[in-house]
């Protein structure tokens, strides 16, 4: 497939498995097929609010197997239908996927950034698949700082990341790390700080993993609409709707 480079940033967006490297999505009674349509919005908002972002083209990246294959061809199918006007060009024309091997999270995201410098790309930002509610402003200033800096950091209260950013060169080796280590936000930024690179911190957010993730996601959501941003994790809030009805009360 043609590398389908259109700007000098790119968004990659990286599909979490389940269980991974220390972290789950676990929601309790929400399982099964549920979580599966669960995931596939949290994967469709994040490429729509990339979409929003005039400088910087957007990836998918997930592992080569069957389950993942289909999940990919589920979310762009439908987003190749239900978007229509500018933001369907910019799907065709910004929007690509690509398929990794099995191997942890670790080297997966390693792979990832070395695909997209390797690319031509000066500045990539890697989001993972439980993070439907960063809106797009937060991805314009990740992708501001990475003009400034050497990398920029996107914490969780937990101490690991929701989002990860390099600029200009692939310089720390992600795979070296143990991303089950509960420090593993600290390891990776002391290891920036030790080779002298500049790295700056985005505000304090949530990867969806857990029943009160899902709780605080709900409650954004519904501030998100007070505010009149129809948009952001639009897709995810059907499917809570719909898995919400189908649960009863």
């Amino acid at each position: 497939m043609p590398t389908g480079k259109q700007n000098d940033s790119v968004i990659a967006i990286c599909v979490q498995e389940p269980f991974e490297d220390g972290s789950c999505m676990d929601f309790g009674l929400i399982k099964g097929d549920n979580l599966r349509f669960l995931h596939q919005a949290f994967i469709t908002d994040t490429i729509t609010n990339s979409l929003d972002i005039d400088n910087a083209d957007v990836r998918l990246y997930y592992i080569n197997a069957p389950e993942r294959k289909r999940l990919a061809r589920i979310v762009t199918d439908y987003l190749k239908k239900k978007l229509t006007g500018k933001k369907a060009e910019l799907f065709s024309a910004r929007f690509r996927q690509f398929e990794l091997d099995p191997e942890r999270w670790g080297v997966r995201i390693e792979k990832v950034f070395r695909d997209c410098f390797s690319t031509g790309y000066k500045h990539i930002l890697v989001i993972g698949s439980r993070t439907p509610t960063i809106r797009p402003a937060m991805m314009k200033v990740a992708l501001k700082m990475l003009g400034e800096s050497d990398a920029v950091f996107g914490p969780t209260p937990e101490g690991r990341y929701y989002v990860i950013g390099m600029s200009r060169s692939y310089q720390i080796n992600l795979a070296e790390f143990d991303w089950k280590s509960p420090s593993i936000y600290s390891e990776v930024a002391e290891a920036f700080t030790a080779k002298q690179l500049a790295w700056s911190e985005l505000e304090i957010w949530y990867a969806v993993e857990t029943p009160e993730d899902l709780e605080m996601m709900v409650r954004d959501i519904n501030q998100f609409r007070y505010e009149g941003d129809e948009s952001t994790a639009r897709e995810t809030e059907l499917v809570m709707q719909r898995i919400l009805t189908k649960m009863g009360p």
